[in-house]
């Protein structure tokens, strides 16, 4: 691939990426929180019921979470696929398990929603349960969260597309966001630290996001490689 179609990849994966990042922001950390309630189940079935709207559009923003993830994935595979064919392909695997956690927790937030709008049996329960359901599946999904960034840093660094600084973060992001994973149900009560382990692999992934969007790839080492 030329240097100008290699740039125009990169630019269209940081699209993606980017809005990737947007619909998680909005979706699971501004609309999530305003839902649910973890010590009070009474309080998120009154939240679905009173934010049906709400709800509905982080029924939304969670679908667009999941298209742009396998969109990400799909052209991260397309960027990196002359670099490591093995290592490009686990982006893309990985990023597709990302997605398809992602699909299962939208289900699982839309049948909370229409347990709230047209209760079935004990919906308080039901829908805590589906809270729970949802909150663990994130948390087991953090294995593949990091899984995905450990390729794409070292696709980085493999092809000197990208400064080498950022292809290490994303390498080391993407292993302790893993380690959060495993720090989260084995010590329940250093919740700091599994959140602190994530800190390094969302800097990495910004950086990406803006690297993409905005340099494409270092021309040298583009020309270089073709």
């Amino acid at each position: 691939m030329q240097p100008e179609g290699l740039n125009r990849t990169a630019r269209i994966t940081g699209l993606f990426y980017l809005g990737n990042a947007i619909t998680s922001v909005l979706g699971f950390i501004v609309i999530r929180p305003r839902l649910f309630d973890a010590d009070d189940p009474t309080a998120t079935m009154a939240n679905l019921v009173a934010h049906d709207s709400p709800a509905r559009w982080g029924i939304a923003l969670y679908l667009g979470m999941v298209v742009t993830q396998t969109l990400a994935a799909a052209w991260f595979y397309r960027l990196f696929r002359t670099v490591d064919s093995f290592a490009a392909s686990g982006i893309a695997a990985f990023g597709l398990v990302n997605a398809v956690v992602g699909v299962m927790s939208t289900a699982l937030l839309a049948t909370a929603v229409e347990v709230a709008a047209d209760p079935v049996g004990d919906p308080v329960a039901t829908v805590q349960v589906l809270h729970l359901l949802n909150e663990n599946l994130w948390g087991v999904g953090a294995l593949f969260f990091g899984l995905w960034l450990i390729p794409m840093g070292w696709c980085v660094l493999r092809s000197g597309w990208m400064p080498s600084a950022l292809g290490r973060l994303l390498v080391g992001g993407g292993a302790g966001y893993v380690l959060s994973a495993f720090v989260a149900y084995l010590a329940p009560g250093a919740q700091v630290l599994a959140e602190a382990l994530t800190y390094p692999a969302s800097v990495g992934e910004l950086w990406m996001v803006g690297y993409l969007l905005i340099r494409g790839v270092r021309r040298r080492a583009a020309v270089a490689q073709v």
